[in-house]
């Protein structure tokens, strides 16, 4: 198993706090209300939705993907941190075991904040990955994150 780790960093005019509770702790009822295109539904099927539970993503009709299933293995509230693991589902295209991601919400000094994900993308065998995959997933990704932060300017008493 081979691992491959891609860095990326998002600055938002949104304070830091308000954009986790958004884009982390509100996350499986906010994508489906304002980007139901690209997640239908958002599901837990083991736990409280804290650490080690297993939550059903179901896509939109809008992706090339049906579902993954999704570990949450932390939640940093105090820190702004949170890490997540995709452990079965299409997404996986059938060459990786799964795919982790970190994320930290880190302030500015404009009153904004820096979102900052390193994902790692864990391989079967020695199966290559192609940075083109890697970089589409990236974008949807960052599609999201720019639909909670548009909803967030549009809606500034939301997550105070």
């Amino acid at each position: 198993m081979g691992a491959i780790t891609y860095d990326m960093e998002i600055t938002s005019s949104i304070p830091a706090g308000k954009l986790f509770k958004a884009f982390v702790l509100d996350f499986d009822n906010l994508i489906p209300k304002i980007m139901p295109q690209a997640i239908k539904s958002v599901e837990t099927l083991e736990g409280d939705a804290g650490v080690g539970s297993v939550k059903l993503i179901t896509f939109g009709e809008g992706s090339q993907f049906k579902s993954v299933k999704h570990r949450v293995d932390n939640i940093d509230k105090e820190n702004l941190t949170y890490s997540y693991s995709i452990v079965e589902g299409d997404a996986l295209m059938g060459v990786l075991e799964s795919i982790t991601y970190h994320i930290k919400i880190v302030p500015n000094a404009d009153g904004g904040s820096i979102c900052k994900n390193r994902s790692i993308y864990n391989t079967k065998g020695d199966t290559q990955i192609t940075e083109e995959k890697i970089k589409k997933g990236k974008e949807k990704a960052m599609g999201m994150f720019k639909a909670i932060e548009d909803y967030l300017q549009a809606n500034p008493d939301a997550y105070n």
